[in-house]
């Protein structure tokens, strides 16, 4: 993304979606897109609502393909495809179950579960250690605790709980990743107190702790290439930090927000944009290098709960959604070109 570009959209009005979802007939919790094949153009996206219902729309017709219901009308809070499996599908309900799905040739059929015991608003993360292996990083039964899976097997890896003088409350989001093939996973957990913590999984030691909010933490990203995040609140502040050789975190920067109420932080797979879901009805997008405000999006009527970019392999196709309260699901193009 040239710079003259960026500078020639900022000098425009904030543009509209292109087009505006309608039918899941409840709150929008959670999205997330899946290009099922680069060649077709078109990605597809999930959504989670309150319902319970997981919606699968065909970006093309821009309907509904299919609805899965297997959370027994209980929120939805979070989906995720897995990485080179196109036919499965992991979602996180208020019914304290993770459901596996395999959605091959047509199904919708639950074919695996995992209770948590857990009855938060932790979204979970989930990270392909090898291939067929994956660990899938959950609120834990504990107020504090996180929880290490194994997939396929369902096997404990580890339960992350800090010390007991510590006070973080409890984790409100989560971001695994694998900083080398081979080495230990790491995961950085928000906390109600504001914290973000830096711990390995394999040891289930904290590594690194910054306060970096005086509210909750509801949602936060993470650049492994820049070894750079940012993490939004329930307060006016948008966070960007960084942790160093030593693994310790460090704040960089903050950006004060107009209104207060960060839903979810979502870096676009380039690292080259940053979109929050506010609670004052705004997406709002920062260029990642500098955390500069490049343009807010003032679509919905109530407030904006997830935030998600599309996977597509050609940049000009490249579309963005955002899900609210008001039940709809905008989809924008927004900064394609590179």
């Amino acid at each position: 993304m040239s710079f003259r570009y960026i500078l020639s959209m900022m000098a425009l009005p904030p543009p509209d979606p292109l087009y505006v979802l309608r039918g899941a007939n409840d709150a929008v919790n959670t999205l997330c897109f899946h290009c099922t094949d680069p060649e077709l153009g078109f990605p597809v996206l999930f959504s989670g609502s309150s319902n319970g219902l997981i919606h699968i729309w065909n970006m093309k017709t821009r309907r509904v393909d299919r609805t899965l219901d297997g959370h027994g009308g209980k929120s939805v809070y979070w989906v995720k495809t897995f990485p080179n499996r196109r036919k499965a599908l992991l979602s996180q309900g208020r019914d304290q179950n993770v459901c596996l799905w395999d959605l091959a040739e047509g199904r919708g059929a639950v074919t695996d579960s995992v209770f948590t015991g857990n009855v938060g608003f932790c979204k979970y993360s989930l990270l392909e250690v090898t291939e067929g292996r994956w660990l899938l990083a959950t609120a834990g039964k504990g107020l504090e605790e996180v929880r290490v899976l194994e997939l396929p097997s369902k096997v404990s890896v580890c339960t992350l709980k800090p010390e007991a003088f510590a006070k973080l409350g409890l984790p409100m989001c989560l971001k695994m990743w694998q900083p080398d093939v081979g080495s230990s996973p790491l995961l950085l957990a928000g906390y109600e107190d504001g914290s973000v913590v830096l711990w390995n999984v394999s040891t289930g030691k904290t590594l690194s702790r910054l306060a970096c909010h005086q509210e909750p933490i509801m949602g936060l990203d993470f650049d492994t290439e820049k070894a750079k995040g940012a993490s939004g609140s329930s307060e006016k502040t948008l966070c960007a930090w960084s942790y160093n050789e030593q693994q310790n975190l460090e704040l960089q920067q903050t950006y004060q927000l107009t209104n207060p109420g960060v839903a979810e932080v979502v870096l676009r797979q380039d690292k080259k944009l940053l979109a929050t879901a506010g609670w004052d009805h705004r997406v709002r997008l920062f260029g990642w290098k500098k955390l500069k405000p490049l343009a807010v999006l003032d679509y919905h009527t109530a407030a904006v709960h997830c935030v998600a970019f599309s996977d597509h392999a050609q940049p000009s196709e490249r579309l963005m959604a955002a899900g609210s309260k008001d039940h709809r699901i905008s989809v924008w193009s927004i900064y394609s070109q590179t």
